[in-house]
């Protein structure tokens, strides 16, 4: 109980408790015999967003600190991408992939650039630079080319000469949602 988080709340009935602290009750009636590896399905089902940290932290923790091996089962990839190192994704019953979760997360070959105002004129003239750029809302991506160091002069250059202030300039990272978006939709309606 005191591992969980419940140690103070150890005397009181199970029906008081809150869906998170039911959560946190069932990981440790897992943790109790001491396993080598704990397999969890969905375990930040029907949590709010603090109960869902509170259990990602915790289930991060039994692996880390008490050496269990964790298997997590979740459609949420971005809890997925907080928690674990490895990953296997599996779609429809079809390995996808299956790696470590930095090798699947690494850098692409695209910059992130986002300004305040204007980015129609920095996109036409980084175009005009003659570098590939598409436009989502306040953010461009920038393909790199093999000179990154001349790519990322031209927009440094290209922001001065306009006038704009720069919020951010980044490489882009690849995501595990990426291995789901490149499937046909044939594919991913009947998962």
């Amino acid at each position: 109980m005191r591992h969980v988080g419940l140690y103070e709340e150890r005397y009181r009935r199970i029906g008081g408790y809150s869906t998170g602290m039911k959560q946190r009750v069932k990981l440790a009636q897992a943790l109790v015999h001491d396993p080598e590896l704990l397999l969890l399905d969905e375990p930040t089902n029907g949590l709010d967003p603090a109960g869902r940290r509170a259990m990602l932290d915790l289930i991060h923790r039994i692996g880390s600190e008490f050496g269990i091996s964790v298997v997590v089962c979740s459609h949420l990839l971005g809890e997925i991408e907080r928690i674990c190192t490895s990953l296997v994704a599996i779609d429809a019953g079809r390995l996808l992939r299956s790696a470590s979760l930095s090798a699947m997360t690494e850098h692409n070959d695209q910059l992130v650039v986002e300004v305040d105002e204007d980015a129609d004129r920095l996109a036409a003239a980084l175009g005009a630079a003659g570098l590939d750029v598409r436009r989502g809302g306040r953010a461009l991506t920038v393909r790199l080319g093999d000179d990154d160091g001349l790519v990322y002069d031209l927009i440094r250059d290209a922001v001065a000469d306009l006038d704009l202030r720069l919020h951010r300039l980044e490489r882009q990272r690849h995501q595990v949602a990426d291995l789901f978006r490149d499937l046909p939709t044939a594919e991913v309606t009947r998962a």
